[in-house]
């Protein structure tokens, strides 16, 4: 009854699809149910079943099992629309309310609100951080480590051993868990605070208003300054400056903006920006909110003066967190592998369960010592360990890795450095040295022009969006200030932030005669586009074809040099300005700039070349400049496509392209995320590598996204990894650290699969033979449990160098093919330990299967362990590649332990009896056997298929 009980609730829960042998089996249920006395039974079924689809239906499992099909029964999300409608109304509210009523509500004010208010209101409302972003408890995080499917699988065994009056094999499996459970705990909340520490050195600031109220001679005076603060420390009230690049980093109201436009694609799904004003049309969705910024949303262009009205959990995000799960990004290649492995894994379990059974049952007529058997296996096949060794490999790798100063965003990142096959990489900040010294200043012609550098400091000084390195290069020119003492003698009137479409930005000034000045600066084929006239000898000259043909030559020899070219345009403008204003400039010159390549690129290219990554460049610069770059970094030139190319490409086409050539230059952002998901789509783990505004979409897209400490808000944002050093080096070592992480967790998954296999196949054939069980159920799970925890040190082990050469990934079919070869291959060893004991001495009959499973128990654990050295390496184990000493003592210690067992005190409980010393001599021929003929298989197979995939 019980096993019916048990596989029926399994069988519907978990495995059964629709026809075949899963399909008989429910019919059978079916038809058995017609039988009254199972009524109250299955009632008893159907509750555990909602209990257990909630559980499945959690968010852990859903993160770590999410292509099982059956959790789509239990995805129960709401959608956006479904957000309280007491929220949308207060934001709705808030959108309309005039500034000054808003600020009073807000108990706030233009100058923003003073330290002391800040600090008195966080400790009223807490940090500027949703739920997802907490740490959780440690209740919390022990709960997550129990509720694995392998867990729950032990916890039902658990449940049918009590019900059975087995107190020692419940005893055994509850000790299993325990084990498995409070290691993965205790390595988790190392490698969570170890996580939060890191992430802690880096810091995501928004630039905030705060007041600051004074006495001077009795005078109270009230000033305001800007300044840097971390994110977390925002409070409702607080007056925030954002310009490009800059993340939204609480719900925030418009009060001043310029040609402001956000990023919503993380909200609403649209690619497009959506721009936004101080006044908002009326709506009743709040996405058309126009004067609304929501967290997590981020600045494309322009720049914004706007007060938080909403931080924390109070949010749309939050409130959107609270009633839905973490739905980030889809599985990555590691964690789809790892589900994988885990169901099918615990299927073959459950097939094989009552399949023992029955053999078992019918060979021994002992139904209920067979059916503990059966589950006593079953403990046996599920690799109860595989979350904590998944847990404790990727947390030792990201401890390594801090050491290095490389900040670990999400752990699963560490495998897809292993397996990474592409880097794409962006030029400018990460193979150059991403400081911009500014080489000249030059007229049309290319002759040095200070009248070039004066209006190109104009316009740097008095823009208020984002000020990247070319602003600051130009800026380092003091004479120039001191010259010109812009502050004083030109006043700024108004400005068109920079975007990637018109790749330009314009300031328009006033001089002390009152004449309002656009200057315009930006990407030389874009400046083009707009200028009409050209500055030559103090006259302007209209710009025809013959001109622009010379300006593309002198341009061209600048760009050969290495050098950055940024065109510098003015006009003499009346009226307010618009976007429409830059037309019909007049072309001044062209301030060049360098940006040195980095001494560490070219050993680093060259690294990543051994080690079977091949580098593309992703760059929005001219193809003369990156061509430029290339070539001093070492890296060789395999045809170059150029954006307005990629345009017209096909998704085949480019893909082809993408596979081809290794340079992409002039690419806007959409086309930089395009060329690397079709990358993926061709079967490629790509990483990518940028710290701009036009990087975050491929940082996202990518399998691995990597940036750097300095990198603007949102590239961090969406990256996986952080260097806080810029040598690209460290990309080396966390090659090689996330091949290790892999290797050794491949380690323990070809171990686990092909020793279940062997034993499983083991098991089948002597059940069907022997008088007896081969091993009563709690001796079966006490050899279980030591051999889980020998395993606890593989995490800790050495890798070959071998391992290292080439990228590591997911092959399950590989897996799957090493489980047939190696599991049988120790059945024949197993059967010739059997053998012996039957033949040799003389446990062929009831009254001796305790010498039998006494020797067979010994026999067990020896094989089981020792697989573990044999196949951690294709080398020869112990002489040519010998395992780390916490993996040499675990498992000798094991071993000594299973040994001296059946001699102990403990023999009696578990049916044992001290077996003949010439058994031992015996077994060490069996066992000396089993390594000399693993090896040779292990020389066959890796000439065959390759040992290190």
């Amino acid at each position: 009854m019980y096993f019916y009980v048990f596989f029926k609730f399994f069988s519907e829960t978990i495995i059964i699809k629709g026809n075949g042998f899963w399909g008989v089996i429910k019919a059978i249920f079916i038809l058995t149910e017609a039988n009254p006395k199972w009524v109250r039974i299955m009632a008893i079924i159907e509750q555990i079943k909602k209990i257990f689809a909630f559980i499945l239906g959690n968010r852990y499992l859903e993160r770590y099992f999410v292509y099982l099909h059956i959790l789509e029964i239990f995805n129960t999300k709401p959608s956006k629309d479904e957000i309280s409608h007491n929220y949308k109304t207060q934001l709705i509210k808030t959108a309309f309310m005039e500034t000054p009523q808003l600020l009073e509500q807000l108990n706030s004010n233009l100058d923003g609100l003073t330290e002391d208010e800040a600090d008195e209101l966080r400790d009223i409302i807490g940090l500027n951080k949703l739920d997802s972003n907490l740490s959780p408890t440690w209740w919390r995080q022990l709960w997550e480590c129990y509720r694995t499917p392998f867990n729950i699988l032990l916890s039902f065994m658990v449940v049918i051993s009590y019900w059975t009056d087995d107190t020692a094999g419940m005893t055994v499996i509850v000790m299993m868990i325990c084990l498995s459970t409070l290691i993965r705990f205790v390595q988790e909340r190392r490698s969570s605070s170890a996580a939060e520490q890191l992430k802690a050195m880096v810091k995501t600031t928004a630039t905030v208003i705060r007041r600051l109220i004074h006495r001077e001679a009795g005078t109270l005076n009230i000033s305001q300054h800007k300044h840097e603060v971390n994110v977390d420390h925002l409070v409702p009230g607080d007056i925030i400056h954002l310009s490009s690049g800059d993340m939204i980093p609480a719900d925030t109201r418009i009060l001043f903006c310029k040609d402001l436009f956000i990023n919503q694609a993380s909200m609403t799904g649209e690619a497009m920006p959506v721009e936004k004003y101080v006044t908002s049309k009326a709506t009743d969705n709040i996405f058309d909110l126009e004067n609304i910024c929501y967290m997590g949303t981020n600045v494309i262009s322009g720049t914004a003066l706007g007060i938080v009205i909403a931080t924390g959990r109070s949010t749309f995000l939050g409130e959107l967190t609270q009633h839905m799960t973490d739905s980030s990004r889809a599985p990555t290649n590691f964690q789809t592998g790892v589900n994988k492995i885990s169901w099918t894994l615990i299927q073959f379990t459950l097939v094989m369960m009552p399949i023992i059974l029955l053999i078992n049952g019918f060979t021994k007529h002992d139904w209920f010592e067979a059916f503990l058997f059966a589950v006593s296996v079953a403990v046996g096949l599920t690799p109860e360990m595989l979350p904590m060794i998944v847990t404790t490999t990727l947390a030792k790798g990201a401890t390594i890795m801090s050491k290095q100063k490389v900040i670990v965003k999400h752990l699963d990142a560490i495998q897809s450095f292993g397996a990474m096959t592409v880097l794409c990489t962006d030029k400018t900040g990460t193979l150059t040295q991403n400081k911009i010294f500014l080489e000249r200043h030059t007229d049309a012609w290319g002759e040095n022009s200070d009248l070039v550098l004066e209006y190109a400091y104009l316009n740097s000084f008095h823009q208020t969006g984002l000020k990247n390195l070319l602003d600051v290069a130009v800026l380092e020119h003091v004479e120039v200030n001191q010259k010109l003492d812009p502050s004083l003698n030109y006043e700024k009137i108004d400005e068109i932030p920079f975007d990637f479409m018109r790749r330009r930005m314009s300031v328009i000034v006033a001089d002390q005669q009152q004449n309002h000045i656009l200057i315009c600066k930006g990407a030389l084929e874009e400046m083009l586009t707009v200028c009409s006239h050209v500055y030559e000898d103090g006259q302007s000259q209209k710009l025809t074809p013959p001109i622009k043909t010379q300006i593309m030559e002198v341009t061209a020899k600048l760009n050969q040099e290495g050098l950055r070219i940024v065109a510098v345009a003015r006009k003499i403008i009346e009226g307010s300005t618009t976007l429409h204003a830059e037309i019909d400039l007049e072309l001044l010159g062209y301030i060049a700039f360098l940006d040195p390549p980095k001494e560490s690129a070219a050993p680093a290219i060259q690294f990543l070349k051994k080690h079977g990554i091949e580098v593309k460049i992703l760059t929005g610069d001219n193809e003369l400049v990156t061509k430029k770059i290339c070539k001093d970094v070492g890296l060789p030139l395999h045809g170059i496509l150029l954006g307005h190319e990629v345009d017209s490409l096909s998704d085949r086409e480019l893909a082809e392209k993408a596979k081809s050539l290794n340079v992409f230059a002039k690419l806007s952002p959409l086309h930089k995320e395009r060329i690397v998901r079709l990358l993926k789509e061709n079967g490629e783990v790509v990483g990518f590598m940028g710290d701009g505004i036009n990087d975050a979409n491929a940082l996202e897209a990518a399998d691995i996204g990597i940036s750097v400490d300095s990198a603007v808000d949102i590239a961090k944002e969406s990256a996986d990894i952080i260097m806080l050093e810029k040598n690209l080096m460290i990309l080396g070592t966390g090659v090689l650290e996330g091949r290790r992480t892999f290797a050794n967790l491949l380690k323990y998954l070809k171990m686990a699969i092909s020793s279940n296999f062997g034993n499983v196949f083991t098991i089948l054939i002597t059940s069907i033979f022997l008088p007896f069980l081969p091993l009563m159920p709690l001796q079966l799970l006490v050899q279980n449990l030591l051999y889980d925890t020998s395993q606890i040190a593989i995490p800790f082990d050495r890798v070959d160098a071998e391992a290292l050469i080439k990228p590591l990934n997911w092959n399950s079919p590989e897996l799957f093919r090493f489980m047939l070869i190696f599991g049988p291959l120790s059945s024949i060893f197993d059967i010739l330990a059997i053998l012996t004991l039957w033949f040799g001495f003389g446990a062929n009959s009831l009254e001796h299967q305790n010498l039998f499973q006494s020797g067979f128990f010994i026999e067990g654990i020896v094989t089981q362990t020792l697989i573990v050295h044999l196949i951690r390496t294709r080398k020869i184990p112990f002489i040519e590649s010998s395992a780390a000493p916490s993996l040499l003592l675990a498992t000798f210690a094991i071993i000594a332990i299973g040994i001296y067992l059946p001699y102990s005190r403990f023999a009696a409980t578990l049916d044992f009896i001290p077996v003949p010393l010439t058994f031992t001599i015996w077994l060490g021929f069996i066992v000396l056997g089993y390594a000399v003929t693993v090896q040779m298989v292990k020389s066959f197979y890796q000439k065959r298929f390759g040992w290190y995939h």
